[in-house]
């Protein structure tokens, strides 16, 4: 089962600094049908004015993925984290058992991130911050996995949960493939471009929630950025 959920069915609001889009339920929008998907809670697609950003605020028990499709974010938070996160990278935050941080665009532009949150399947943690730079040539043509809750992915961000957070780049006509094990729910959005994912056409910024696929075959129509969030139930 694929379901597209084109962008202009998304929930959201412009704040004015920021206009948020939102995959499933959150903050003011709430859609009963749109809670989650599987452990997968949050995703998120801002668009931050420069100069403007999140003052400090608390998270705990959760695990806050930050991929950044234009622009730049800056960190900081009260374990003395700080730390800038450009375009096409990843930072990861592990709330655990509370974190207070702020996120702002100090760029000179427009700063856009998707903001996924996945439920952790472990608890009374320290929390964690992390950030790390993925060369877009070195996905080019295949998913390469930049978070990940599984010790095979050795080079990916840690996640304290049983999922993958996978970035992928293709130009117009390339196709990349991914398998997913039982009982997997999954997420795939491009952050640019048209892509078809096992025929079913997605523009940029819809999304697709997968379910009971045991792979997808993507195919590029146009150059494209893809995020995929492969989570348990």
């Amino acid at each position: 089962m694929i379901e597209r959920r084109p962008f202009d069915s998304l929930g959201g609001a412009n704040h004015g600094w920021l206009d948020a889009k939102h995959h499933f339920s959150f903050a003011n929008y709430y859609d009963g049908a749109r809670m989650g998907w599987g452990a997968l809670r949050v995703w998120n697609d801002d668009t931050i004015a420069s100069q403007t950003g999140f003052p400090p605020h608390p998270h705990g028990d959760m695990e806050i993925i930050t991929y950044v499709r234009e622009g730049a974010i800056t960190h900081q938070d009260n374990l003395g984290n700080k730390g800038r996160t450009v375009a096409g990278d990843v930072q990861v935050m592990s709330a655990g058992t509370g974190i207070t941080h702020a996120e702002y665009n100090l760029e000179p532009g427009t700063t856009r991130i998707f903001q996924i949150w996945i439920i952790p399947n472990q608890q009374g943690n320290p929390p964690s911050w992390g950030t790390k730079p993925f060369p877009v040539g070195d996905r080019s043509g295949r998913f390469v996995a930049l978070a990940s809750g599984f010790k095979d992915d050795t080079d990916a961000l840690p996640l304290r949960t049983d999922a993958r957070v996978l970035g992928a780049t293709l130009k117009k006509g390339e196709t990349a493939e991914y398998s997913f094990g039982e009982h997997r729910f999954a997420y795939l959005v491009p952050s640019k471009g048209k892509v078809a994912v096992n025929g079913m056409t997605l523009d940029e910024r819809d999304g697709a929630a997968i379910r009971n696929e045991s792979s997808i075959s993507v195919t590029a129509l146009e150059d494209a950025e893809l995020v995929l969030v492969d989570a348990s139930p």
